[in-house]
């Protein structure tokens, strides 16, 4: 059997929502200040990971690298440091876009 055509690749992009974008969603913003522990559970369930994982620098590391979405370990430190749960909300927001657009 011959290869004819190489699956889709993602191109680089950004994230689907700003980090301070916390009004698109307000399930998800209200989760993130109210149960960040829940929301990082939420994000390590949706990406097959240990629930302990789902909050963190190498959690959107990892997200970012798996959908080629400009970055790096250094900003993504310097993001969940400052503000972890925008980071949070960001990604879960980011997650849900994916799954309803059939990407994730």
């Amino acid at each position: 059997m011959e290869v004819t055509s190489q699956p889709a690749a993602f191109g680089p992009q950004e994230f689907q929502t700003g980090l301070m974008s916390c009004c698109e969603d307000m399930s998800i913003c209200c989760c993130g200040l109210f149960c960040l522990p829940c929301m990082g559970c939420s994000i390590a369930s949706d990406m097959n990971e240990c629930c302990l994982c789902g909050l963190g620098m190498p959690m959107r590391s990892v997200y970012r690298t798996k959908y080629n979405i400009q970055g790096s370990m250094c900003t993504d430190f310097c993001i969940v440091y400052n503000c972890m749960p925008c980071a949070a909300c960001q990604l879960k927001r980011d997650i849900e876009i994916r799954k309803r657009l059939g990407q994730f």
